[in-house]
């Protein structure tokens, strides 16, 4: 993110519930069904944020961001919740990391969002992906369109399915987005939002391809990708991974132009994208990238009565105070005892100190892992790890 000059925002976990019913929209599934809305003690409703883009744009306008630059490009990291049944790849709490561009109309921009999230995936040697992009239009030339869709709908509406029936009349471009194999046959030959755009939006979409070309970035048009939200205009797009199975979406995103406004701000124009980072996990997984390594003790003190655990809590506090990773026994266990406490975290080195060690101000360091021993002073314990 630092790299594309973007800054972090963190924002709250909740909002007032009509922030994402006036963004994302009343009729969508994430409004309708998926949200964890709930009462707090003075009567307000809340919602634990669904997505990332509204609760940003309300910080932005209230914090009068558009007036310290007319660019504002955001990032942010952290859970986002939904309502929704779990299974591979979707979660209740999930989380994201996304970015905003906020005050510019620039297609370059648009494409800045595509090639971000893939040059994330493409340093963690992601190179199974596929980018698909499609202009939802904008008010000037979507309502036209979804006149057309309509009509074209209701020809085989009564063989749809109950949910594409629904949205049929609340929200007809997502009936395009149907996973219903049903639905998806019934809609092949259904006229699509990029045959009907606008001049405005026409020019805009060709420019964002002629970007895409010029940066050698691969790119199919997919008609059918409308996204699940409603705020978006012009461009939309996903990136998907075939190592994910049936939720394939690694990350999406789009334009805004209309949103800001809708939010109480001045009219300005916007764009960005959101990734999961549990599915990120699951195709770094698949790959054989993550390797589970865990942070183990290098020094391990076996101390043998009360007089030495008390020096030993001490000389580690010291030595964790400048990095050094330690651990003692907290059981008042046997030297046997420790020793195989020791072995089973794995711990590099033991140092066994009983009231002979005290006394001598000298004490065996034991590799674990070599099984040699040597001799050291105690008060020179930094030292000698060091040094090994």
């Amino acid at each position: 993110m630092s790299s594309y000059n973007y800054r972090e925002i963190r924002t709250p976990i909740f909002e007032q519930s009509t922030l994402f019913a006036r963004s994302i929209g009343e009729l969508t599934d994430i409004v309708s069904k998926e949200m964890y809305t709930f009462l707090d003690r003075g009567q307000e409703s809340i919602t634990l944020r669904p997505e990332g883009t509204a609760a940003a744009l309300r910080a932005y306008i209230q914090n009068n961001l558009g007036e310290q630059s007319p660019l504002t490009k955001l990032y942010y990291v952290g859970p986002m919740f939904r309502q929704e049944r779990p299974q591979a790849g979707r979660l209740r709490q999930f989380h994201q990391f996304g970015a905003e561009a906020i005050g510019s109309s620039s297609p370059l921009l648009d494409v800045e969002m595509m090639v971000l999230p893939r040059d994330v995936y493409l340093q963690l040697s992601i190179e199974e992906m596929s980018l698909s992009i499609n202009s939802v239009g904008c008010p000037v030339c979507r309502p036209k369109y979804k006149t057309i869709l309509v009509a074209h709908l209701e020809k085989v509406f009564s063989k749809l399915s109950p949910e594409s029936q629904a949205r049929l009349r609340q929200n007809p471009l997502r009936v395009l987005d149907s996973k219903e194999e049903q639905d998806r046959e019934l809609t092949k030959n259904a006229p699509l939002m990029k045959d009907f755009l606008c001049p405005e939006c026409s020019v805009h979409f060709a420019s964002v391809t002629a970007i895409l070309g010029t940066l050698n970035v691969p790119y199919q048009i997919d008609g059918r990708l409308v996204r699940g939200l409603d705020y978006y205009t012009k461009t939309a797009f996903e990136i998907t991974s075939t190592a994910l199975g049936s939720q394939d979406a690694l990350a999406g995103g789009g334009r805004y132009d209309l949103l800001v406004e809708e939010l109480g701000g001045k009219p300005t124009p916007g764009v960005g994208f959101a990734a999961g980072m549990e599915r990120l996990m699951m195709v770094l997984e698949k790959q054989g990238q993550i390797k589970s390594k865990p942070l183990l003790p290098l020094l391990y003190f076996v101390a043998l009565d009360a007089r030495s655990r008390s020096w030993a809590f001490v000389q580690a506090s010291a030595l964790r105070s400048k990095g050094i990773s330690i651990e003692l026994d907290y059981m008042e266990r046997s030297a046997k005892a420790q020793m195989r406490e020791a072995n089973r975290q794995q711990a590099k080195y033991v140092i066994v100190v009983g009231e002979s060690e005290l006394t001598t101000g000298v004490a065996r360091l034991k590799n674990m892992l070599t099984g040699d021993e040597q001799t050291i002073q105690l008060e020179k314990i930094e030292q000698a790890l060091i040094s090994t």
